[in-house]
């Protein structure tokens, strides 16, 4: 198998679907967000880190985190550590490094896509279609 289980960080954290926050976001353990957030979301250094960014939520500034799941709209690089996740109504404007990447059709990317790790596991992995 190429890739372990690992412990599901828990998302501790919520920017709500009404919610507009204007500057940086630092946070721990894991972070949804659903509202729009203006300035750079960044996970602490040094610790399993999960961030969210739902169907209807637009981060327009540098994301940075452990993990990422992105379904909504992103508007800034992006630097994920280890796994990518671009859901099927993902949209991303600016430069991608991953650790290891998930796309599933339909998100789309305008940027630079850039592997951070080299090593024996392979460091994208393509979603299968459901289409027949």
């Amino acid at each position: 198998m190429w890739f372990k289980a690992r412990r599901q960080v828990p998302i501790r954290n919520l920017i709500s679907e009404s919610t507009v926050l204007r500057g940086e976001l630092r946070f721990v353990d894991g972070l949804r967000i659903d509202g729009e957030v203006y300035g750079d979301v960044l996970a602490i250094p040094g610790s399993a880190s999960l961030l969210v960014i739902s169907e209807n939520a637009r981060v327009h500034g540098k994301v940075k985190a452990g993990h990422v799941i992105i379904c909504g709209q992103v508007n800034g690089p992006i630097d994920c550590e280890d796994l990518l996740e671009l859901q099927p109504k993902a949209r991303v404007a600016g430069d991608i490094r991953y650790g290891m990447l998930e796309m599933h059709h339909g998100a789309r990317v305008e940027g630079e896509l850039r592997s951070s790790k080299n090593g024996d596991r392979p460091a994208l992995k393509l979603a299968a279609s459901n289409d027949a």
